[in-house]
């Protein structure tokens, strides 16, 4: 088993048996040996900084009816919202003076905002803030709206692909939803010319080790600059609302296993991990991470930007969730740094 994680450090790949034999035995001790490696090769591109992304939820209306999302066009419940342009102006505003130097812009596929509207949005937060990065998270959109935002400025597109499994992927969504089309989307994005994130859930209702598998060589294979996973955490407005939530301790080991098929990668300790453990962003760091998002979204909506239960940090000042991921990272070792944290090419 050890032998098989220094192979997989050695040539960042492994079979489909061998990663499903690592994924199927891992113990605590295995998992020690992966994360200092994970760590080693973190620090090979990177060194022991940790990059600040500033999160700004503007909206959670949704066209999508993803089976475990809270913010699921079916939801009656949900308390939808939406930010004007002046309002995310003003959340990049308190970032950039608390040393944020990259701002995402995260939403429900929400149709509400023009592409024109996204394209002032953009314009706005690069004539304001030159020297910073602009990361869009919105969903699926045409080639033509990929390209137009990428022209306006936009630097980088998260886009969980979720899983790449077919048949998966349509037990967690309904039918009008593909994974052909999630894939075809990341291909557009990466030929516009963005550095592209994809990623998916850890423990999701229905995964097998076989899918994480086939995610994992998925990306391998699409190569791309950021890679988000986090465990899966039902909501109670959803049809999953009884399912069990992913473990701690396969998504750190997952996120070890990336680290070291994809060494140079932009990897978040994401607030899921958070929420399921209250060291879980730190130990995501421990095992591989390096890149934290705290939330700049006005406090008043936080709390309506609910993708699963129990989200933490939904009462916080931006300034306190700064203060408080500083002292959090300094206690193990790593410094958040002011910097756009762009993605090193190998």
């Amino acid at each position: 088993m050890f032998e098989l994680i220094d192979q997989l450090e050695k040539n960042q790949i492994l079979s489909k048996e061998e990663l499903s034999h690592l994924l199927n035995h891992y113990d605590s001790e295995m998992s020690q040996y992966l994360f200092a490696k994970a760590r080693a090769v973190s620090q090979k591109y990177y060194g022991n900084t940790v990059f600040r992304r500033g999160l700004i939820e503007f909206t959670n209306y949704c066209k999508n009816d993803c089976y475990y999302c809270g913010i699921r066009a079916s939801n009656r419940q949900a308390v939808r919202y939406r930010l004007s342009k002046e309002e995310i102006l003003s959340c990049c505003d308190t970032g950039y003076n608390l040393g944020f130097r990259t701002f995402v812009l995260q939403g429900g596929e929400d149709l509400h905002y023009s592409d024109e509207e996204i394209c002032s949005i953009i314009l706005s937060i690069k004539e304001k803030f030159p020297e910073c990065a602009v990361t869009l998270s919105i969903g699926e959109k045409s080639y033509e709206s990929y390209k137009k935002y990428f022209e306006s400025g936009a630097d980088r597109y998260l886009l969980r692909h979720e899983t790449s499994n077919p048949d998966h992927y349509n037990k967690l969504h309904p039918t009008n939803l593909t994974i052909s089309k999630r894939k075809k989307c990341l291909e557009d994005l990466k030929n516009i010319g963005y550095q592209v994130g994809t990623g998916f859930m850890v423990g999701s209702p229905y995964q097998r080790t076989e899918d994480i598998v086939e995610d994992l060589l998925f990306i391998k294979e699409f190569s791309p600059a950021m890679i988000g996973v986090g465990p899966f955490i039902p909501h109670h407005q959803t049809p999953f609302a009884k399912e069990m939530a992913g473990t701690l301790e396969l998504t750190l080991f997952v996120i070890g296993l990336l680290r070291l098929m994809n060494p140079n990668a932009l990897i978040p300790a994401t607030t899921a991990l958070g929420t399921i453990d209250p060291n879980g962003r730190e130990l995501g760091i421990l095992s591989g991470a390096n890149v934290v998002m705290p939330n700049l979204s006005p406090v008043t909506v936080r709390k309506n930007y609910e993708l699963y239960d129990n989200k933490i940090c939904t009462g916080d000042e931006a300034a306190e969730c700064k203060v408080c991921l500083d002292s959090r990272m300094n206690r193990i070792g790593y410094e958040i740094v002011v910097d756009r944290g762009d993605f090193v090419e190998i």
